[in-house]
């Protein structure tokens, strides 16, 4: 018999709205039971084929006692009955409160979080069954087109920085590894935004070709909780070869 998977519960509740535009990469303008509110959004990412006028979305007010400007933050959104997170916040938050919620990782622990090498910061130090120190880095994935996640949907030179930095890693003889986090079930492969951002996209290929261990896997996400979907295969060869 398969285990059930624990679940990551979300904080509610949440109440449903309706996009109606996004003047900026962090505030989006919502339709709330016919009162237009503005409510922050945090991820950052172009978002076009999900934030469309009239597409359904779920906000979490703001609490009560804080100093925030916006009553509201723009949490989920529906795109054709398959509801998709974007709080940039979960995977991480996946990642670091219990590692049963992962197969891969099970029985693995956290050294620590945010951990400063240079002017960067890498996200995890995380230790496996054997005492290894995986150096990881936790990317968010939206974008699904026919089944194919894909990332960045904008360009990212963060992300280009991390991967080289774990390339270097890895070459002194360190473990690293990048885990794409895709925050809905209905991808079935994963692969760079090659057209969007080829450095970054290059970047990652070549992590990959150093050594660095990189995973993607889906999530199933409810109004209420998240849980681990399933680990999907990658293909991150450059288009032409």
């Amino acid at each position: 018999m398969r285990t059930k998977l624990r679940a990551m519960k979300i904080a509610g509740p949440l109440k449903k709205g309706k996009f109606i535009t996004r003047p900026n990469r962090f505030i989006t303008h919502i339709d709330l039971n016919g009162e237009k509110v503005i409510s922050h959004l945090p991820d950052p990412g172009r978002l076009q084929e999900l934030l469309i006028p009239g597409a359904i979305v779920w906000l979490r007010p703001a609490l009560k006692d804080s100093n925030r400007k916006t009553r509201y933050s723009t949490l989920m959104v529906e795109k054709e009955g398959v509801l998709v997170s974007l709080d940039t916040t979960l995977p991480n938050r996946f990642i670091r409160e219990d590692f049963d919620f992962i197969p891969f990782l099970k029985g693995w622990c956290l050294v620590r979080s945010e951990y400063k090498i240079g002017n960067h910061r890498i996200d995890f130090i995380l230790k496996d069954t054997q005492g290894n120190e995986i150096y990881t880095e936790v990317k968010s994935v939206t974008f699904v087109e026919k089944g194919i996640a894909q990332f960045p949907d904008a360009v990212t030179a963060r992300g280009k920085q991390h991967a080289e930095l774990l390339t270097s890693l890895k070459n002194e003889g360190k473990k690293t590894m990048i885990i794409f986090i895709c925050q809905r079930p209905d991808a079935n492969i994963f692969q760079p935004m090659w057209d969007r951002d080829p450095a970054f996209s290059h970047a990652l290929f070549n992590a990959q070709q150093a050594g660095v261990d990189i995973k993607c896997f889906t999530t199933n996400v409810s109004l209420k909780e998240m849980t681990f979907c399933s680990e999907i295969p990658l293909n991150l060869t450059p288009p032409n070869e």
